[in-house]
């Protein structure tokens, strides 16, 4: 027995204490989370990850504080499905007062253990809308609506909710205050703030979706709250559809950028950042690929406006062409996840100017005489410093040159540089008839 083993023997309480700290387990909480954004894959990650941090823990429950316009089917049935099978109860609390649980958020308001609402809120209208907001031909409109339907009918009766009015907001697109939902079933509680709705709570039996019946002490149980990670708000951000074509028309232009001032590199790196974050969010997103060509045409035409200058005409048909991509990118069922006009406008119009005056300028830049290096001094006229015959002394641009000549040139007379070996010009008289001041074409 060593020295350590003895001294713990005779003084045993720090032991006993840490075994009591181990076998005790941590008071149950609520835990907490506020979903305050369209539904999409980043929502349908967070709220699962929340779901297992409850079930992990050994929470209470799950509040989830709700305010939505709805979002993305396959999203809302994932979060559905997630919550269904949670063995922590889900509590849906439709806040603060001016929010809505509409569309996609309606199903999973319905979806909830407990569904509640804060007063001057609302929820419905979860008919299905076609992707990108056309019309459907009647057979694949009555497929999707009766499969919205089923989900509906499917979850609302597990929960003891109002089959009927509930498929309403599928079929009708109807939506509901909250107390019409509360006087019609649809939710189970109307609250002014979170304590007022667990002392609703207290005590009443919570029918789960297995068909057993709980009850939720949660009055005075402390409320932890659950963020995002950092990388969940990264990607939350740039899912934005507004967000995300914005950073690939800038990538796009920081491109054009360093394509036409090579080594740059800032440009490039910006672009290639741009573009790649842009690609991420949209991968995430129902993406039309004939409005991504769209965009890629409209940089066409704003090169070719450059090069044949037809005083704006191409530029137009490339702003136009542009800001018509943007509108159709994002292929959503509600507006709020589609780029806004006010978006498309105030990004094209600016990105098809510099694309233009950028585009020009390398234009102007290629077509001007090079004059620098041996380049800039081909075509260059000078003056013989001394008699060339054939070798002597010329003064070009600024400085005495060794050059050779053809014909035999007088000192004092004009010579046209014609080409260049090593450090020796060889040059060519002017004839009188040319002005001295003019450049002969080689």
């Amino acid at each position: 027995m060593n020295r350590r083993s003895a001294s713990l023997l005779r003084n045993p309480i720090p032991v006993l204490l840490l075994l009591l700290a181990v076998s005790v387990p941590a008071s149950a909480e609520v835990l907490k989370i506020v979903v305050n954004d369209t539904i999409h894959p980043i929502t349908n990650e967070y709220i699962g990850r929340a779901l297992a941090e409850a079930q992990r823990a050994g929470d209470k429950a799950l509040l989830i504080e709700l305010s939505t316009p709805g979002g993305l089917l396959e999203s809302t049935r994932d979060i559905i499905n997630k919550i269904l099978e949670s063995p922590v109860p889900v509590i849906i609390y439709v806040t603060p007062s001016g929010s809505r649980a509409a569309s996609a958020g309606f199903f999973i308001l319905e979806a909830a253990d407990v569904a509640a609402m804060a007063p001057g809120t609302n929820t419905g209208a979860a008919h299905p809308v076609t992707i990108g907001g056309g019309k459907m031909d009647d057979v694949m409109k009555e497929k999707i609506e009766n499969d919205s339907a089923a989900l509906m009918r499917s979850v609302a009766n597990k929960r003891g909710r109002n089959v009927e009015i509930a498929e309403s907001a599928v079929r009708q697109s109807k939506s509901f205050t909250e107390e019409e939902a509360l006087k019609d079933k649809l939710i189970d509680f109307v609250a002014s703030n979170e304590q007022d709705l667990f002392k609703q709570l207290q005590g009443k039996p919570i029918k789960r979706f297995n068909g057993k019946e709980v009850k939720l002490d949660l009055v005075g149980e402390p409320i932890r709250p659950y963020e995002l990670t950092l990388k969940e708000r990264i990607l939350s951000f740039i899912m934005d559809p507004n967000i995300a074509f914005i950073l690939l028309a800038i990538g796009a232009l920081a491109l054009y950028a360093e394509f036409n001032h090579p080594g740059a590199v800032v440009p490039g790196t910006v672009g290639i950042i741009f573009i790649l974050l842009a690609a991420f969010a949209l991968n995430l997103l129902p993406v039309r690929h004939a409005a991504l060509l769209m965009i890629v045409a409209a940089f066409i035409l704003f090169a070719l406006e450059a090069k044949f200058a037809t005083h704006g005409v191409l530029a137009i048909g490339g702003i136009s062409m542009l800001t018509l991509g943007a509108l159709l990118l994002v292929d959503a069922p509600i507006p709020e996840m589609r780029v806004r006009l006010m978006t498309a406008l105030a990004v094209s119009i600016p990105v098809g100017l510099i694309t233009v005056f950028l585009m020009n300028i390398a234009l102007k830049a290629r077509r001007n005489k090079v004059v620098t290096g041996i380049q800039g001094l081909i075509g260059e006229v000078g003056t013989a410093q001394t008699a060339l015959n054939p070798a002597g002394k010329v003064f070009v641009h600024g400085e005495l040159w060794d050059a050779v000549s053809s014909t035999p040139v007088p000192a004092g007379q004009s010579v046209v540089v014609r080409s260049m070996d090593g450090f020796q010009l060889r040059v060519d008289p002017v004839s009188a008839s040319q002005p001295a001041f003019s450049v002969p074409v080689s």
